[in-house]
């Protein structure tokens, strides 16, 4: 019987009979490759973030401040939103009226809290968390938008921008 050299792109066999490497050889050869592999991603880190945030917070886009009729993906307040050609509003919180304010401090602080979104909105990706109504009388949609799991609504409560909705508007002046 006629054996060809074994070299390095020549097929070798997986036998008991001494005609290749042994099953105990191959078998521990590749539990350490596996061994291997398992502690260089964990000893890394793990996954790349971006593929982790991607999939808990799957919404990412270029938020500028609405103008016109014209209205597809872009803050209209500090509670309101354009995202995708949907209406919604953020339903945890209320901010400062600014197209109706009742002073010229409320306008103020609902253009302040109208920039802080916008920036909040374009830091990264975010979650549209739906609640228990759909909509609210104006047809927009209700939805709380978090990041990490947190609200970005809280955010702005947390920083005088805005309060917790309580189910009816507050006078800011």
């Amino acid at each position: 019987m006629h054996r060809a050299k074994r070299g390095p792109f020549r097929p070798i066999s997986v036998s008991d009979d001494g005609d290749g490497i042994r099953w105990s050889t191959f078998i521990a050869v590749t539990a350490a490759m596996c061994i291997a592999l398992f502690l260089a991603i964990f000893l890394s880190g793990g996954p790349a973030a971006t593929t982790a945030a991607v999939g808990t917070d799957p919404h990412r886009a270029s938020f500028g401040i609405c103008f016109g009729p014209d209205r597809y993906t872009c803050v209209v307040d500090g509670d309101t939103i354009w995202f995708d050609g949907r209406k919604i509003r953020i339903a945890d919180i209320n901010t400062p009226e600014i197209s109706s304010p009742g002073c010229a401090s409320e306008k103020r602080l609902g253009e302040k809290a109208k920039i802080r979104l916008q920036v909040l909105l374009n830091q990264g990706s975010f979650s549209l968390e739906r609640t228990d109504r759909d909509q609210d009388k104006y047809g927009r949609d209700l939805r709380i938008i978090t990041r990490d799991g947190r609200s970005l609504g809280d955010t702005l409560v947390n920083e005088g921008l805005a309060e917790r909705w309580q189910g009816f508007r507050r006078d800011w002046c």
